[in-house]
């Protein structure tokens, strides 16, 4: 039977894709030595290094989020956009999602809103990272059959806190690496 166990599959594909290894919801990691970490609850002006890393991450991230989009539209956890602006862990975590819907006859349809902020930037990390939070509004992302587009049970999506790392790879690109869905945490 399609829908035995649709909570495990039909959780709003972004807000599973997130799951992963991101730090929670707090303020950015403590530093440990060496030039400080910028949190969002600084006072002082960003560097110019900072603002770079902070805008390539949220580029990351929204073609993270728009090619998660595209990728469970056409039920393809292949789709070559994915592989530009994610990496492992989160990339195979995603293929792994949208593989499942496929699997189970269902694509994603609607539409995600987001709302992300920089919250940390470390750029003495080995390698550089940033840590994003981001409201998800996912109430109309719809997990549907493909055959006769019916919605499937259990598939509603929430307006919910995310968190998402972004990643400074040694060629200079950022990909969105690891990332948390806190559907208990709305927003």
């Amino acid at each position: 039977m399609r829908t035995r166990h649709p909570r495990q599959w039909t959780t709003s594909l972004v807000i599973a894709t997130v799951a992963g290894a991101a730090a929670g919801c707090g303020g950015g990691p403590e530093p440990a030595g060496g030039p400080p970490v910028r949190t969002a609850a600084d006072s002082r002006q960003p560097s110019a290094d900072e603002r770079a890393a902070e805008q390539a991450a949220l580029t990351a991230y929204a073609g993270y989020l728009d090619a998660s989009r595209e990728a469970s539209r056409a039920g393809d956890p292949r789709h070559p956009a994915l592989s530009r602006f994610l990496a492992d862990p989160l990339l195979t975590r995603v293929r792994v999602v949208i593989d499942r819907a496929r699997r189970h006859g269902a694509v994603r349809t609607g539409t995600l809103r987001s709302d992300p902020t920089v919250v940390s930037v470390d750029l003495a990390a080995t390698p550089p990272t940033v840590e994003i939070q981001d409201c998800l509004d996912a109430t109309g992302y719809q997990l549907v059959y493909a055959k006769d587009k019916r919605v499937v049970p259990g598939s509603g999506g929430s307006r919910h806190l995310a968190t998402a790392t972004a990643t400074r790879y040694p060629d200079g690109r950022w990909l969105i690496t690891a990332g948390t869905a806190h559907e208990d945490q709305p927003c």
